[in-house]
């Protein structure tokens, strides 16, 4: 049972987020209980969509997005996000198996996305205070400035997500994945 109100319906919104659920709507085909629980405040609603959206604009593909979400989700123990982005990363980026395990251990079998991986878990690790040769090391697997920050961003995001669910004990509406640590 959620700590926070999962609003039940789009017209049960606040009147200020309902547009904001009906895009997702539109987009995804159903609004996910995280977006029903964020919709308790319209503000921040619109920005998590705002910087979603902006991110989903960025140069990281969409493979990789996924990738950091699911190391992320991994290490804040996110049972919520974990199923999400283990859904989504089937069902939408077209990981295996496999791939999807290692990125919850924050690795890649991809030697590009492991080091992207591989610098997302240090900056959760280490809330952002990575060493030169960290970010050296993303850099040298091909990662340019502009992708670092989006990396950066991801995490943000996902962190975001993250610690909105675990406050609010968000119900699971995807196929439920378990935390290592959980399980």
């Amino acid at each position: 049972m959620s700590r926070i109100k999962t609003i039940p319906s789009i017209e049960a919104a606040p009147t200020a987020a309902q547009p904001l659920l009906e895009g997702v709507h539109k987009q995804l085909g159903s609004v996910p209980n995280l977006f029903r629980v964020i919709a308790n405040s319209p503000a921040a609603l619109e920005g998590y969509l705002s910087l979603n959206g902006a991110l989903g604009k960025g140069t990281l593909d969409a493979r990789t997005r996924e990738r950091i979400a699911l190391a992320v989700a991994e290490l804040n123990a996110c049972g919520y996000c974990l199923s999400a982005h283990t859904y989504l990363g089937k069902n939408l980026a077209k990981l295996d198996d496999a791939e999807i395990a290692a990125n919850r251990g924050g690795t890649s079998n991809d030697p590009k996305a492991d080091a992207a991986l591989r610098f997302a878990t240090k900056v959760v690790r280490e809330r952002g205070h990575v060493s030169d040769a960290d970010v050296a090391a993303v850099k040298a697997a091909g990662f340019d400035e502009a992708q670092i920050v989006e990396i950066v961003l991801h995490v943000a995001l996902n962190t975001l997500t993250n610690y909105v669910n675990e406050v609010a004990k968000t119900s699971i509406d995807f196929p439920m994945v378990a935390p290592r640590d959980a399980a």
